[in-house]
């Protein structure tokens, strides 16, 4: 690779800030981002994702946009003009009716088209349905910039895989799948990523296989785990512990590990209603993915329910009941709160007119506020509970002594299965 080749990763949220201090190990990179507050943490060294650590994030920042190897990050658009590579990193959510909501991709085109050049390659890495890279984001970088596709300018497609709070599986260790729009770009593009991924990567035929390889691997995942959750619904009610079920049945060298659980976050909570909608755009209804999606979304109440028929069997007064709740992000070990479905648990056993009180030490109280309007603490309360609920298997969690702040009649429920000997009941 040409060590004069200038990138931009366009968003510096969980995907684009890893990648770009990846990228400034060997290029001159500009890491832009809408948020001001979020670009002037980053350009002081301080990453509030936690992703990077502080002193890694310092060793390769640098001063300017114009000086050699390293990261300058900005939200100043005049930073990124004489790129040549623009990675585009910002995430693809679903609306209230699970819907694909592709504003985040549209916004960031248009930033990237007002200073896209003849021979520059725009990549996507945000997880999408077959199509959208060529049939939704190139239309708008040729209208805004007035050039033309596979002959002015050129794009790729690198699905992301970052794993939030994975310290072991880091962007450079996680082998990429790459393509490109002819098959020349699809090489440039791969040797770009091979220059700094030492897993490896895999250079798909085409952009759309690549789009499809990507939205398959969270649809697989969200399937096997609504299928053990709802092998735990029927364990339940036959009062079989399912942890103990899938760890005899894991003796088989094929089984595979699969565990109960929320799935919530910004990939397997969300990709499959991508492929979802495609597939019924090109007429066939996808049974089992949205079956699987239906489990899972439904995963909350159902905890909520058995924490209520708990308490009730123990004659604990529903109504004005203190329930301590224990995480809110989405994962363990994570500040991530996005999309996280400990929420659907909290709504509900609100329904039950019960009293709430929200403990995670990972969670920014003001974030999870401004995103559900729920109010949390980063210190555990000092007072006795109805009912205490593992959400999340932060680490501060495993060695708590939950008994000391629990009634005479409360209750534990592990939704995690993390609780050894301690729990009343897991999920």
């Amino acid at each position: 690779m040409n060590k004069n080749n200038k990138i931009a990763v366009i968003g510096l949220g969980y995907v684009g800030l890893p990648l770009a201090r990846l990228f400034a190990t060997k290029y001159s990179v500009v890491g832009f981002d809408i948020n001001q507050k979020r670009v002037s943490e980053l350009q002081e060294g301080k990453d509030a994702t936690l992703e990077i650590e502080d002193d890694i994030l310092k060793a390769v920042l640098k001063d300017n946009a114009d000086s050699s190897k390293g990261l300058y990050c900005s939200s100043n658009i005049d930073d990124i003009k004489d790129c040549n590579y623009y990675v585009v990193t910002v995430p693809t959510p679903i609306d209230k009716n699970n819907r694909p909501d592709l504003t985040p991709l549209y916004k960031s085109s248009e930033t990237v088209a007002k200073v896209l050049k003849k021979g520059d390659i725009v990549i996507y890495e945000s997880t999408v349905y077959p199509g959208v890279t060529e049939d939704e984001c190139v239309p708008v970088l040729e209208k805004i910039s007035g050039l033309k596709f596979n002959s002015d300018f050129f794009a790729g497609y690198s699905p992301e895989r970052i794993n939030p709070g994975d310290k072991e599986h880091t962007v450079d260790k996680i082998l990429k799948v790459t393509a490109g729009s002819t098959p020349e770009i699809g090489v440039k593009v791969n040797d770009l990523y091979a220059s700094v991924i030492s897993a490896g990567t895999h250079l798909a035929p085409t952009i759309r296989v690549a789009e499809a390889a990507k939205v398959i691997e969270n649809s697989q995942r969200d399937i096997n785990i609504a299928f053990v959750n709802e092998l735990a619904k029927i364990f339940n009610l036959m009062d079989i512990d399912t942890h103990s079920v899938l760890e005899a049945a894991g003796t088989k060298w094929n089984f595979l590990p699969f565990k109960p659980g929320l799935v919530g976050g910004h990939c397997i909570g969300v990709d499959p209603y991508y492929l979802a909608q495609k597939a019924q755009e090109v007429g066939y209804h996808p049974e089992i993915i949205l079956a699987g999606r239906r489990v899972n979304d439904g995963m909350g109440q159902y905890v909520a329910s058995e924490i209520i028929k708990l308490m009730v069997q123990r004659d604990i007064k529903i109504k004005g009941a203190k329930i301590l709740t224990l995480g809110i992000t989405f994962k363990e070990n994570c500040p991530d709160v996005r999309n996280t479905k400990a929420v659907d648990i909290i709504d509900q056993l609100k329904t039950y007119g019960t009293s709430i009180e929200i403990y995670d030490p990972w969670a920014n109280p003001k974030e999870v506020m401004h995103e559900y309007g729920i109010e949390t603490v980063q210190d555990l309360p000092n007072t006795k509970f109805d009912a205490i609920i593992l959400a999340v298997a932060h680490k501060e969690f495993l060695d708590l002594d939950l008994r000391s702040i629990l009634t005479t009649e409360g209750v534990i429920y592990d939704v995690k299965g993390a609780l050894s000997g301690i729990a009343d009941k897991r999920l």
